[in-house]
């Protein structure tokens, strides 16, 4: 009796692992058609204080025009960032401004600019360099681009994972 019960409890310890075990993730083709991504950012600033910022987005568009919606882990929305040439609209705890660009826009939320136009580069797998940014595209294909600028201060690392 005591080796039929050891051999059940093996048997549900193998079911219950294999219950929390995940499938590997199938690799992404790049469409470069594509107008529309959603996942998690996290951006981290080496500004005095230092900034982080973690939140789900939904990306619609491309550099020239698009909206970028910041999301809470429960999926409300945060803020939203839109934009098209020679506007951009920052929408944020109830208020709303008006900035001349993206660029503008990014640099007085954040304290730094980020790059818009490369962002839609990268996604589309294209490594462009932009204004001192540098992106590791060799885990697209699994959902994730890391960039990073040094120079010119402060250091800044953008991360993007895609659901």
């Amino acid at each position: 009796m005591g080796a039929l019960f050891g051999r059940w409890w093996v048997l549900l310890l193998v079911a219950i692992l294999s219950a929390c075990a995940q499938p590997p993730r199938a690799p992404q083709l790049i469409d470069h058609d594509r107008t529309a991504w959603d996942g998690r950012l996290a951006l981290r600033i080496a500004s005095d204080p230092p900034q982080s910022f973690f939140a789900g987005f939904e990306l619609r568009g491309n550099a020239r025009s698009g909206d970028l919606s910041l999301l809470s882990p429960l999926g409300s929305i945060l803020g939203r960032l839109e934009w098209s040439p020679g506007d951009a609209l920052l929408r944020w705890n109830g208020e709303s401004r008006r900035f001349t660009s993206i660029e503008a826009l990014t640099r007085k939320a954040t304290g730094t600019e980020l790059p818009i136009t490369s962002l839609f580069h990268w996604l589309v797998g294209e490594q462009t360099r932009g204004d001192g940014w540098d992106a590791d595209l060799s885990g697209l294909s699994d959902g994730k681009i890391v960039a990073r600028r040094s120079m010119p201060a402060p250091a800044v690392e953008m991360r993007l994972v895609f659901e």
